[in-house]
């Protein structure tokens, strides 16, 4: 009996070659990521950038990928001691996770860091590494560029020459990792709650005692840490911040691991606990102002960086679901053929596209943001006010869409989108569930713009820019969906003077309305894009169908796609080229 199957059985087998062969294998290359930079850059270093992102985009493909999946079961280990019983607290690795960290240096992720007014190149490589998740290297990456921010804007000249060099290099076997440590076990997101302390020594230095609860990147070689110094007051006004180098004289600088973290996701990423006893540091800018040179360099770094690698993550479940359902046969026809599996592909494309075009608004603010702050006038108050608002907003909204996203693509891959082996989706679930928590939850983050909004007066502001930028798209294509989303804005506007007006109103209901100020801002920036002069016509159509479809989704109350016998035109405007 021959062991070769039927042809009625080849048939319906997936054709797992042909399935590989539609991830893209070269993703630098993908039109809309051209054309968020193509939006806000010369055309001179728009030329740059593509070139970087297509030699990038290949890495990410063909070496990070085979590379990532070899050492995402071989997890960090925690070394306390030699074999001489002397405390080391060294982290161990496979030796794959470092090539791999040696290819995301490489591409000069941190060399960008370390220059002004290079956060679209940042981004732009930060999100094509996020294709295949954090893998362990992309929280070392925010880190350090958080880091450096820190150390450019606030630390005095020494303490900045000596660090930022090595922080910033390309070169992953001398470079130094970053590492923030805030949180302890008693505050959490309370942050004024944290009682490490900060004390004088004999020399004129700082010593730190205390502990830190949650320590990413616990391999990194400097640590920027929050401590009150000794005697000064409660909350986060009494607090300083420091640089903490890893190694004194070559051994572990007055800090122990207690262990490390057993977590959800990020796994290839060593978390762990932390006890200080004496650690010596130094003070970074004055030391009463820790926590807001924390906030303004460190977190809303992070925050700005984790919304690229949720949006990175979201990129790669559409193109994972979108070619299994171009090959996958069932029931006689490729899953991409039926009626709900297409609908289901271009709402999560639909979220990519927002999710794209808003963080890359919020980097061109960042951009503006980091070239103020060394000392050139490039942010106006509007750009001020919108960073402020929407460095919170975006890392909420992005985190949430990605997550379901990618819970959604795994549906379209059924039993085989649970099978670590199969596809990256389950390991990408895990990082965006983890991406969620990190740098605040999303009610700290929707409790801080409450807060900004009322004590800032930037309401007003705010409110204008999106509804002015709505107001200003002329194409009549996209009128029925500007006349919807400037009703759904002014229903946001309404609930969120409630909540400004009434404290217990605002505490109850803010986190819902701050999210559908965000799709707000999603769809005027989806439909001034569809207008720009370097937007193709193709283009343009598939970022009208996802304006209209976020409209749908989320801003018009009424709206039920099933009545809209158009709504078969969107979903095909944004995925019939796909799935061809």
């Amino acid at each position: 009996m021959s062991d070769q199957p039927s042809d009625a059985f080849a048939s319906a087998r997936l054709d797992f070659a042909a399935w590989r062969r539609r991830i893209p294998a070269d993703p630098g290359r993908e039109p809309h990521l051209h054309l968020v930079n193509a939006l806000a850059l010369s055309a001179e270093r728009l030329a740059a950038l593509d070139t970087d992102a297509v030699a990038f985009g290949r890495v990410v493909h063909d070496e990070l990928g085979p590379l990532v999946e070899h050492y995402r079961t071989r997890l960090p280990e925690h070394v306390p001691y030699d074999g001489h019983g002397n405390r080391v607290d060294e982290i161990r690795f496979d030796h794959a996770y470092h090539q791999a960290g040696a290819r995301v240096w490489a591409a000069g992720i941190l060399r960008a860091a370390g220059t002004d007014a290079r956060s679209h190149e940042l981004a732009t490589l930060f999100y094509l590494a996020s294709h295949e998740g954090e893998m362990g290297h992309m929280c070392a990456a925010t880190c350090t560029t958080g880091m450096i921010r820190v150390l450019r804007r606030h630390a005095d000249a020494d303490l900045r020459d000596r660090y930022v060099p090595r922080l910033a290099s390309a070169d992953y076997a001398t470079a130094v990792r970053g590492a923030q440590y805030l949180t302890e076990v008693q505050g959490g997101s309370d942050v004024g709650a944290n009682a490490c302390v900060a004390r004088r020594a004999p020399d004129g230095g700082w010593e730190l005692s205390g502990e830190k609860w949650f320590c990413s990147v616990i391999d990194a070689g400097a640590f920027l840490l929050l401590a009150r110094p000794e005697g000064a007051g409660q909350g986060t006004g009494g607090l300083g911040c420091f640089v903490m180098p890893r190694l004194v004289d070559g051994r572990p600088n007055g800090f122990s691991i207690r262990r490390l973290k057993d977590k959800l996701g990020t796994t290839a990423m060593a978390s762990g606990e932390i006890d200080l006893a004496g650690a010596r540091a130094e003070v970074v800018g004055e030391p009463g102002e820790g926590f807001k040179i924390m906030v303004t360099a460190m977190l809303n770094t992070s925050r700005w960086l984790n919304a690229i690698g949720d949006v990175g993550i979201l990129r790669r479940a559409v193109v994972e679901a979108t070619a299994y359902a171009a090959t996958r046969p069932a029931f006689g026809q490729r899953i991409g053929d039926m009626p709900l599996v297409r609908r289901q592909l271009a709402e999560l494309k639909a979220e990519w596209l927002a999710a794209l075009h808003s963080t890359w608004h919020l980097t061109g603010l960042d951009e503006k943001a980091d070239v103020g702050e060394m000392g050139s006038p490039a942010a106006d108050a509007e750009d001020i006010a919108m960073h402020r608002v929407m460095v919170n907003a975006n890392k909420l909204g992005c985190s949430l869409a990605t997550t379901d996203a990618v819970r959604r693509a795994i549906e379209v891959l059924g039993g085989n989108g649970t099978i670590e082996d199969f596809s990256v989706l389950p390991r990408l679930l895990r990082d965006a569930v983890v991406y969620e928590q990190w740098e605040g939850t999303h009610n700290v983050l929707a409790a801080q713009v409450l807060r900004d909004l009322g004590r800032l007066g930037i309401w007003p502001t705010v409110l204008g820019h999106i509804g002015t930028m709505l107001k200003g798209i002329a194409v009549d294509d996209s009128a029925p969906t500007v006349d919807r989303a400037l009703v759904g804005l002014q229903d946001v506007a309404d609930d969120i003077d409630a909540c400004l007006a009434d404290p217990a109103t605002g505490a109850l209901h803010f986190r819902s309305s701050l999210e559908k100020l965000l799709r707000a801002h999603q769809v005027a920036l989806l439909l001034h894009a569809a207008e720009a002069p370097p937007t193709s016509a193709a283009l343009a159509g598939e970022l009208r169908a996802a304006a209209a479809i976020i409209t749908g989704r989320y801003l018009d109350p009424g709206y039920r796609p099933e009545r809209d016998r158009a709504y078969a035109q969107l979903v095909e405007a944004l995925i019939a080229a796909d799935l061809a």
